[in-house]
């Protein structure tokens, strides 16, 4: 059965519309193709396609009082040049401290990633790997 062993992720972000048009940018070249809450015009995350249990949401909740931190929200992609791909996009999207892509062997031998922060200053990574 395919299902989705963490079932969402809710980030906190200090506000919607500085990071909407960042991930709006990144959550589809990651799978999360499904926008939610905006039937209300709430725009509040996105899903993948599959149908329950496999589907996975990435969502928000705005907090102005947020203070991000040293927690970091990793994606894994099938091959090196989808994470040069999508480090491209997140230059573009206005990713900040961007590290990589790289090779990182500190972490394994097969550890390929690119590292950033959104707008908002959430860590985030996308990374390949096959051991």
């Amino acid at each position: 059965m395919n299902r989705n062993p963490f079932s969402h992720i809710d980030l906190r972000v200090r506000s919607l519309a500085n990071v909407t048009d960042f991930y709006r940018a990144l959550l589809p070249e990651l799978g999360f193709t499904v926008w939610w809450g905006e039937e209300d015009r709430e725009w509040r995350g996105a899903s993948t396609a599959e149908s329950f249990p496999g589907k996975a949401f990435f969502g928000f909740t705005e907090d102005p009082g947020h203070k991000p931190n040293a927690t970091c929200i990793a994606f894994w992609v099938n091959t090196r040049e989808e994470v040069d791909r999508i480090g491209e996009i997140v230059k573009r999207a206005g990713g900040r401290n961007i590290e990589g892509p790289a090779h990182c062997p500190e972490y394994s031998e097969e550890y390929y990633a690119v590292f950033f922060e959104d707008p908002d200053g959430n860590r985030l990574e996308v990374v390949h790997r096959t051991k």
